[in-house]
This record gives structure tokens, sequence and C-alpha cells, in this order.
């Protein structure tokens, strides 16, 4: 009877664990940006919006493609 064993290719558990850290505050730092991005441009008057072509309806597109787009 043959049996077979896993080995792991290189990356270990804390290896594995430092990955999804530096993920989740990536991530953290994105949101922080689009939540900023989004309060600035919804601060803004109409006429200033106006003034830079947006639309309020765009804000949101706007600062998603912002912060996750660039």
């Amino acid at each position: 009877m043959t049996t077979a064993t896993l080995t792991n290719t290189g990356f270990n558990f804390g290896t594995r664990i430092m990955d999804m850290i530096e993920r989740i505050k990536t991530a953290r730092k994105r949101a922080a940006d689009y939540q900023r991005t989004y309060r600035e441009l919804q601060s803004l008057t109409n006429r200033e919006l106006d003034d830079i072509g947006i639309r309020r309806c765009d804000i949101a597109d706007i600062a998603h493609k912002h912060v996750y787009c660039s």
C-alpha cells in the first residue's frame, strides 16, 4: 500500500498569517481613503461640483474609481 504525504511548498503558516494581516491593512486603508474622498466631495456645494464637472449622483463612483482603480 502506498501512502501519500502532503508537504508545504514554501509558504509556512506564519507567512500566510502575515500576508493576511497585510491584506487586511491594505483593505482598511483603501476603505478609509474612499470614505475621506466621498466626504470631501459631498461637502462641496452644487455650484462647486458643477464648476469641476461632477454631478452629485456620481460622487460614489468617482470615489470608488479614485481609490480602487488607480
